[in-house]
């Protein structure tokens, strides 16, 4: 009788890790940063069809890296468990830290008991409802959701996929909390480019949660405007 395969579970969990860390890694990434007027959400991406950010309630957005399908999988997920909470209670209800609680579960459960982990990393960004004037630092809300479940609480910007420590720095390095969105944008991306290489309006996805709205907070940035703010100094 031959002995069973057996792994140890510590070396099963680097394996899905490493494994979706290649994933991940393999896509282009996306930074989060906290500007005067608002939440900026920049993600290098050149298709006008499959999109990285899109809205998921009132003052709610989603971002994602990694394979795509899995990342939209959960995008459609949040967007109706919003809904739910929001017809069920009241729009109020309906908050960046719990929908982040729910992600995080959900990655982790996949990630432990599945074959396969999602090769995704995931952004719920939430933009405060008060003036620009009276926000204080830390009143906006950017989680970041890894493959494996982790969720990490940043308060100024957030980076998601490959060479993110590097992107991390450079954009540490600009980040400036009461910049305009034309330098907020300049800033990220910078970051996101380096030193070796420039990204056009047709490379980027750009979208902005505007404190200042009424309800609606999600905003796309066109590429023309976007060419226009990169241009400013």
């Amino acid at each position: 009788m031959t002995a069973p395969f057996y792994v140890s579970p510590e070396q099963l969990m680097k394996d899905r890790a490493d494994y979706a860390r290649k994933g991940i890694a393999r896509g282009r990434s996306l930074v989060a940063s906290v500007y005067a007027a608002g939440v900026l959400l920049c993600a290098e991406n050149p298709s006008r069809t499959l999109r990285k950010v899109s809205e998921i309630y009132d003052r709610i957005a989603f971002a994602g890296v990694g394979k795509y399908n899995e990342f939209d999988q959960l995008r459609i997920a949040g967007v109706r468990a919003a809904d739910l909470k929001g017809f069920a209670f009241s729009r109020g209800d309906v908050d960046a830290r719990a929908l982040a609680n729910q992600y995080a579960q959900m990655l982790g459960q996949v990630f432990t008991h599945e074959m396969k982990p999602m090769e995704v990393e995931i952004l719920v960004a939430e933009v405060a409802a008060v003036p620009a004037s009276a926000v204080a630092q830390g009143t906006d809300q950017l989680f970041h959701i890894r493959y494996d479940g982790t969720l990490v609480d940043q308060s100024d910007f957030a980076v998601l996929g490959g060479d993110a420590e590097a992107i991390s720095e450079r954009l540490a390095a600009g980040w400036n909390g009461s910049a305009d969105l034309g330098a907020a944008l300049r800033t990220a991306v910078g970051a996101l480019a380096g030193a070796d290489r420039s990204l056009g309006a047709g490379e980027l996805e750009v979208a902005v949660l505007d404190r200042d709205a009424t309800r609606r907070a999600f905003r796309r940035i066109d590429d023309d405007a976007v060419t226009d703010l990169l241009a400013a100094e």
